[in-house]
């Protein structure tokens, strides 16, 4: 396939067959987590950035490292630390002795795909140095403005079990986030499989770019021209509007999260070759874009219930108007 034009969308066959070559790529190195992969994709394809959450040692890392690996284009990665500054990752401004001026230094950030290792260890003030990359795709430092490359995605690992030394997301910080996933321990096929392979070697190292950046941004034109209906766009904003009402919420779904819940149901569309989204499709994706942007009443909490437990409740409850089914 050549090299596509910026505007470029793709045949669906194209875009199959591309898609598949990068799942194909992450499924040999992170085995047994196909659902896990396919979210991660949407993400990318849905131009969002992806929060990866669960306890040590199950390849949050390694599925980003992978994810990146699949694309030709250029990778940064971030170990966020207490003592770690906004300038060590956004880029700071430096004299320059010979020209008696100022010159930006770029960070880390200013790369296609940023993975940001542990994300929750770095303070809230460093933390929030992402917050303008990631919703403006620019950085602001020392008065002058700076865009980030195209395409851009940020990739964060946290692990959610470990309070010492760590520092909660704020909520505007998780609100970036398109979705959580959690990898989850893998199933005794799986860790069998890992322990045949991940012995003499990695595989990663053996991963190669299946797609261009050019590919890339060709594959996110052809999500963006997918068709949502006006019944299926009114599905999203009843969903959100119902996690504003639900009893057990004390922060809902924010106008951001609508919008980047009908661009992942988008992707997820297209994933499935249609060029139309159905409601299934935001059902789909609805647990991983809202859960953890909702805040639940502490008596909902000690009661065990989990933000996807109300997102469950709210597909289970939420009418899809006629003719959102096309």
């Amino acid at each position: 396939m050549e090299s596509p034009t910026q505007t470029e969308t793709l045949s669906a066959n194209d875009f199959g067959r591309s898609c598949g070559r990068i799942l194909g790529a992450i499924g040999t190195v992170i085995d047994g987590k196909a659902a896990v992969a396919r979210t991660a994709l949407t993400v990318l394809l849905a131009q969002g950035h992806l929060l990866l959450e669960d306890v040590p040692g199950v390849g949050k890392t390694m599925l980003a490292k992978t994810l990146a690996r699949t694309v030709d284009c250029s990778v940064s990665r971030i170990q966020f630390t207490p003592d770690l500054l906004p300038s060590d990752v956004t880029g700071v401004s430096i004299y320059n002795q010979d020209t008696h001026q100022f010159e930006f230094r770029p960070g880390p950030v200013f790369a296609n795909i940023v993975i940001g290792d542990e994300i929750n260890r770095a303070s809230a003030k460093t933390q929030s140095a992402l917050l303008e990359c990631m919703e403006e795709h620019q950085v602001t430092v020392d008065g002058g403005t700076y865009a980030l490359d195209d395409p851009f995605m940020v990739i964060a690992t946290q692990n959610p079990i470990e309070l010492e030394g760590t520092f909660p997301l704020p909520e505007a910080q998780r609100d970036r986030f398109m979705a959580r996933v959690s990898m989850g321990y893998p199933d005794t096929a799986a860790e069998l499989a890992m322990l045949e392979s991940h012995q003499s070697r990695s595989p990663l190292d053996e991963v190669r770019p299946v797609v261009t950046a050019a590919q890339l941004l060709a594959l996110v034109n052809t999500v963006k021209a997918v068709y949502a209906s006006d019944p299926v766009k009114e599905y999203v904003v009843a969903l959100g509007q119902a996690t504003r009402e639900h009893p057990d919420v004390r922060l809902g779904a924010s106008p951001r999260s609508l919008l980047q819940l009908l661009r992942a149901a988008k992707a997820e569309a297209a994933l499935n070759a249609r060029d139309f989204v159905l409601p299934d499709d935001v059902a789909a994706v609805c647990s991983s874009v809202l859960a953890h942007r909702l805040l639940l009443h502490r008596r909902a909490e000690v009661a065990g219930t989990t933000e996807t437990d109300v997102v469950d409740a709210l597909l289970a409850r939420v009418p899809v108007r006629a003719g959102a089914r096309g």
